[in-house]
């Protein structure tokens, strides 16, 4: 089993910085993918950004230049920095650890961004 804890979430006016982060424990494996989603009030869960074990990072277009994830495999964290906030981006967003097809999600962190 492996818990996800997030941390970071809140209330910020557009244009505002906000910094997420999700900590990750348990059976941790070396061979790992970690990642956001989120998901917004009527909305499915959507794909933000992922980061494998190496570094490889994939980003939704939406997000692209403006959100940046970063990972500390000593530490088994992942962070999700987002600047140039919009409205559209007010949603939940939860932290992914996936492990050879089984993923684990943290419990969710609110971002709400007023216009």
């Amino acid at each position: 089993q492996v818990q996800l804890v997030e941390s970071g979430g809140g209330l910020v006016q557009a244009g505002g910085s906000l910094r997420l982060s999700c900590a990750a424990s348990g059976s941790i494996s070396t061979i790992n993918v970690m990642g956001w989603y989120r998901q917004a009030p009527g909305k499915q869960r959507e794909l933000v950004a992922t980061i494998t074990y190496g570094g490889r990072t994939n980003y939704a277009d939406s997000v692209k230049g403006r959100f940046a994830i970063s990972r500390d495999n000593a530490k088994n964290t992942v962070d999700l920095q987002m600047n140039s906030l919009k409205p559209e981006d007010t949603a939940v967003y939860y932290c992914l650890y996936n492990r050879g097809g089984m993923s684990y999600w943290g419990q969710g962190t609110q971002v709400t961004v007023s216009s």
